[in-house]
This record gives C-alpha cells, sequence and structure tokens, in this order.
C-alpha cells in the first residue's frame, strides 16, 4: 500500500498504462488503415479491368473497319478496272464499225462518236455539239425538198422514241453533199432510266449516184427501144411501098429514104453505146 502511495510509482503506473494504451490505439489505427489500403487496391484492379475490356474491344472494332476499308478499295479499284476495259472494249467494237455511230445524251449533245461518224460528217470532233451545230442545212429527202434534219431529230430526242429510217440530204463544212441515211434509238440503262439515245450514219451517196445512173439508162433504154420501133415501123413500111410499086423513080426514092433511116438508126445505136462506155468508164 506504501508503494501505491509514492509519487513516483504513481507516476509509473501512469505512464504505463498511457504507453499501454498508446499501443492499443496505434495496432487498431495500423489494422484500419491497412483495410483501407486492400479495399483501394481491390477497387483498382476492377477498375484497371473493366476499363481494359472496353479498350480492347475499341480496338478490334478499330483492326476490322481497317479491314474493310482495305476490301472496299480493293472493290472500287476491281469495279474501275472492270469499267476501263469495258470502256475500252466499247471503243475499239465502235471504231471497227464502218458505219458512223453517235451517241446523244437526252438533252441532245454529243457525249461519244466513232470515228466513221467524224469522217461522214466532215468534223474533227463531234464532243459536246448539239444536232442543230452537226447537221444546219441538211434537209430531208435525197433531192433537198424536205424539211430540216434538225427539227426531226430533236423532237425524237426531246421525247426519247425510236426513229425509222430518214434519208438525208447533207453538206459538210467542207461543201461536200453527201445522202446519208439516219436511224435513232434511245438507250436505256439497268434501272429502265433513259441514258440517251444512238444514232447510226450510213452514207449512201456512192448507193444514190448507181440508183441514179439505173435509172438514167432505164430511160435511155426506154427512149432507145422507142427509137427503134419507130426506126423499124418506118424501114418496114418503105420496104413495103417498094415491093409494091412499078414505077423506077419512086423506088429508088424509097430506097434512098430506106438508107436514110439505116443511117439515122446506126447513129442512134451508136451514140448510146459511146454513152454506156462513158458511164462505165467513169
Amino acid at each position: 500500500m506504501k508503494l501505491l502511495t509514492n509519487p513516483i510509482v504513481v507516476r509509473m503506473i501512469a505512464v504505463a498504462l498511457a504507453s499501454g494504451f498508446s499501443f492499443v490505439m496505434g495496432l487498431a489505427l495500423i489494422r484500419r488503415m491497412r483495410r483501407s489500403i486492400t479495399k483501394n487496391v481491390l477497387v483498382d484492379s476492377d477498375n484497371s479491368s473493366s476499363e481494359s475490356f472496353p479498350l480492347q474491344t475499341v480496338h478490334a472494332v478499330i483492326q476490322q473497319l481497317k479491314q474493310q476499308k482495305h476490301e472496299l478499295q480493293a472493290q472500287h479499284q476491281e469495279e474501275r478496272r472492270r469499267a476501263k476495259t469495258s470502256e475500252n472494249i466499247s471503243a475499239a467494237v465502235l471504231s471497227s464499225i464502218s458505219c458512223g455511230v453517235i451517241f446523244f445524251t437526252p438533252n441532245g449533245i454529243v457525249r461519244q462518236a466513232n470515228a466513221a461518224a467524224r469522217q461522214i460528217l466532215g468534223f474533227a470532233s463531234l464532243a459536246g455539239m448539239g444536232t442543230a451545230e452537226i447537221f444546219r442545212e441538211a434537209s430531208l429527202g435525197w433531192d433537198d425538198s424536205g424539211s430540216k434534219v434538225t427539227k426531226t431529230l430533236t423532237g425524237y430526242l426531246r421525247e426519247n422514241v425510236p426513229c425509222g429510217r430518214l434519208e438525208a440530204r447533207y453538206f459538210t463544212p467542207a461543201g461536200a453533199v453527201r445522202l446519208l441515211d439516219i436511224t435513232l434509238s434511245p438507250m436505256q440503262g439497268p434501272a429502265g432510266d433513259i441514258l440517251g439515245s444512238a444514232c447510226v450514219i450510213n452514207n449512201h451517196t456512192e448507193i444514190a449516184e448507181v440508183r441514179r445512173e439505173q435509172e438514167l439508162r432505164g430511160e435511155i433504154s426506154a427512149e432507145m427501144a422507142l427509137a427503134l420501133r419507130n426506126s423499124l415501123a418506118t424501114i418496114s413500111e418503105y420496104a413495103r411501098q417498094l415491093a409494091d410499086s412499078n414505077d423506077p423513080g419512086l423506088a429508088r426514092q424509097l430506097a434512098g429514104d430506106i438508107g436514110e433511116e439505116a443511117a439515122q438508126l446506126d447513129r442512134t445505136i451508136g451514140g448510146f453505146l459511146v454513152g454506156r462506155k462513158a458511164v462505165a468508164s467513169g
């Protein structure tokens, strides 16, 4: 009991109790901090895991989009190559055709024309030209008696309807006269829309000249046949009169008439043969 009343002992006991309390409180604080740190670590781990998943997904989507973009580019290049090949084939086919081919847009402007069309119409280039510029003074019919070709073709192009065979008298920019055969047909796309019209032109100038020569020969042949018929009839009549006549003077006159008619007939036939030779050599 005396020890408890000793101030030094009491102080020591108080210090010991304070130290023990401080130790207990320190342990409790350390345990609390440890639990807090562990909890934060677990939360951070969960957050990093949850964030890494969408990031990986985004990377995968980006890679897939890049792959699709590459495939689309390759597909577009292949389509362009095929379109270019088809265009080259079409151009080669058009250039090998002897007749002229012109493609008009729906508004009547030339989009494409082959070499034969340029040669027939007498233009170095037809692209961008309209019907009024190309056919100018051309008229329907080979005798220059019909209406203007421009008006007719413009109407067909506006209505997008085909036109049958048109014969036209055409003048080139150099002044040459050509007789053309023209047809026009609308062109439809895969969806049924009107892409324009194809105009096919044939130069029938030589054919028309041959036709005129044949008609002229026919007329000459008819005239020749009539002249021969009349001459033969005249000679036959003179011969009959000569056979029935007993008058020497009349017989001489009839013989002379027969000779003159025969000479006229010879001149007529000779002129016809010379004309045929000239036509054949021309």
